[in-house]
This record gives structure tokens, C-alpha cells and sequence, in this order.
């Protein structure tokens, strides 16, 4: 492991994101290391499908709403001072492939798992999942509803 390990999270907004997004800025703490955060973005499927009844790129703005959800996200979970060094990263495309794309060179892959209903205890999610199967680096997924260790 280099000596300031890149710690890249994957960070949406949900409670299981945020959790992500804890966990890793204790380790990152814990071995010297910064915190790469990333939020994807893409149009949803049904975009520009339904006529005129869609809004414009303008007044929906994915990209923008990703950014805005990361930076709150972020404030909300580690406020002004969070100890380590974070960068802030919206980047297009599907959540897997943008974590896959941002793994790359990074010491671990820290990414929040919301679970499949009364299935949460046995599997992942899918990008989860995808992402322990395809990943450069290792991977740490963090069950939502898991408590963080007592300081």
C-alpha cells in the first residue's frame, strides 16, 4: 500500500452511501489516506422518449443534481473539518461503471449496499455486487443499517 492510500467511495445520497462514505474516511483516517468521492450520473432510460412532455436538458440537469447530492452529502456526514483530504468527483454513467473507472490505482473501493428486501441479510445489491466481481482494487461493502464502531 502506498503511503497515502486513494480511498475511492461511492456516494448517492442514500443512507447506505452515507455509511459508505463514514467508514471510509475512518480508515482513511486510520492509514493516512484521501478520500476519492464519487457520485455518477445518467438520464434516466425513459428520457427524451415521451415528446413534448419532457423536460429539457436545462431544467433537468442530472449531472448538477449528482454534484449537489455529493457536496450535501458529504457536509452532512463529515462537516467542515472531516480530518482526511477529500476530492469530489460527478461523473457520467452508470454507477458500476463510473466506480470501476475510478478504482483504477486506488489502495480500495468503499461503496454502500441497500440490500433486496427480506433478502439483505444474503445478498448484495447489483452494483455492489458488480463491482466486487470486476473491481482493480479490493473492496469493502458496508451493509446499510450496520452501526459504526463506538469512538
Amino acid at each position: 500500500m502506498s503511503a497515502n492510500p486513494r480511498i475511492v467511495v461511492g456516494v448517492d445520497g442514500s443512507p447506505a452511501s452515507e455509511q459508505a462514505l463514514r467508514w471510509a474516511v475512518d480508515y482513511a483516517r486510520a492509514v493516512g489516506g484521501t478520500i476519492n468521492a464519487i457520485a455518477a450520473w445518467e438520464y434516466p432510460a425513459f428520457y427524451g422518449w415521451a415528446g413534448a412532455g419532457v423536460p429539457t436538458a436545462e431544467a433537468f440537469n442530472p449531472e448538477e443534481l449528482a454534484g449537489k447530492t455529493l457536496s450535501d452529502t458529504v457536509v452532512k456526514v463529515v462537516g467542515d473539518d472531516p480530518g482526511v483530504r477529500i476530492s469530489e468527483s460527478v461523473m457520467p454513467g452508470n454507477a458500476a461503471q463510473a466506480l470501476l473507472a475510478a478504482a483504477k490505482g486506488a489502495a480500495l473501493l468503499v461503496v454502500g449496499s441497500r440490500g433486496l428486501g427480506g433478502f439483505s441479510g444474503v445478498l448484495l445489491g447489483s452494483v455492489s455486487r458488480h463491482l466486487t466481481e470486476h473491481a482493480p482494487c479490493p473492496v469493502v461493502v458496508v451493509r446499510e443499517g450496520q452501526a459504526p464502531a463506538a469512538e
